[in-house]
């Protein structure tokens, strides 16, 4: 089979497109004949050999990635065989393998992909799509609920305009360019605009007055951030879920003065919710073939996968990036 291989940490031209045994399935496991693999963040950071939470940096060579759609085509000892032909979408947990035409893991992380569901939109929801839909665990949201979405054309972002503009918040999103905030308009928001241009904020306060927002997703972090913490009104609620923008230290004590909260949403408090990481992922593929929510997908071939990474951390993506076999 043809992979993506690392072996040395560093830049994006270290990832390798070469040929390596095609791997057999053990008891238990499945084999799949892979259409799309997910590219994350995080993939970029453990390629330089930066530890990003709690995911473990990976014994070298490596094949990155842990988002996978495609066809099963062998099952292990103690599989059911009726999984054989079928299309299927998994999230391979920390072992990673993704960038590759074939990748075994265990049957019991498989999902059927739902009918009319393509193997991009598939792969973004079974990561990206779980992850918007725990975040938002922890927001109430309705027609009174002004938010605020850094990253907005991001994977995760794209996901949580859809949701909030369908539960009747407003709105305003914001995003790195003029082209991707036209997509956010797209996706419905009420003000979508350039972070990029240091008077982001005035343009916000211009339009809504003395009207404070009430929660912030945050993706970014960074001067974005503090400048977004500002139009929280008392009460308000800031959700951080990523710091693509370098991280930021706030004054507890002027969040508490504002009346401001500021929680960090990934990692165990997402995992202690009630079903876990299963139960996010069947959700939001149900809410992808429902229409409900509907994933920007940014495609390469899988031999490209230097240049997805080149993109991806130069900010010229939007969606979710999905490397093709």
């Amino acid at each position: 089979m043809r992979a993506i291989r690392l072996h040395r940490f560093g830049p994006a031209e270290n990832l390798r497109f070469e040929t390596l045994p095609d791997p057999e399935p053990s008891a238990g496991q499945v084999r799949i004949a892979v259409r799309a693999a997910g590219v994350h963040l995080l993939d970029t950071s453990l390629r330089q050999g930066v530890q990003a939470g709690p995911q473990p940096l990976p014994e070298l060579p490596t094949v990155p990635g842990r988002e996978i759609a495609g066809i099963v085509d062998r099952v292990g000892t103690g599989v059911d065989e009726s999984w054989l032909g079928r299309r299927v979408v998994a999230h391979i947990g920390q072992v990673p393998g993704g960038y590759a035409e074939l990748v075994v893991t265990e049957a019991e992380r498989l999902h059927a992909i739902p009918d009319g569901l393509d193997d991009g939109a598939a792969v973004a929801m079974i990561g990206t799509g779980r992850t918007a839909l725990g975040i938002l665990g922890f927001a109430e949201v309705g027609p009174e609920t002004v938010a605020v979405v850094t990253s907005a054309a991001g994977g995760i972002g794209t996901l949580l305009v859809q949701y909030l503009v369908a539960a009747g918040a407003t709105v305003i999103g914001l995003a790195g360019g003029q082209a991707k905030a036209d997509q956010v308009y797209e996706n419905g928001a009420d003000l979508a605009l350039d972070y990029r241009d240091p008077a982001w904020p005035q343009a916000v306060r211009a339009r809504y007055g003395d009207r404070p927002a009430t929660l912030l997703f945050d993706g970014v972090g960074g001067q974005v951030a503090t400048d977004a913490v500002e139009l929280l009104g008392k009460g308000g609620v800031r959700l951080v879920f990523g710091w693509s923008g370098g991280q930021v230290e706030l004054d507890d004590r002027a969040l508490a003065e504002q009346g401001v909260t500021s929680q960090v949403v990934l990692g165990p408090p997402m995992l202690a919710r009630a079903g876990g990481l299963r139960a996010l992922e069947t959700r939001a593929l149900a809410e992808a073939a429902a229409g409900r929510l509907r994933p920007a997908v940014h495609s390469f071939p899988l031999a490209e996968a230097a240049r997805a990474h080149r993109e991806l951390e130069e900010r010229r993506t939007t969606g979710k990036v999905v490397l093709i076999p």
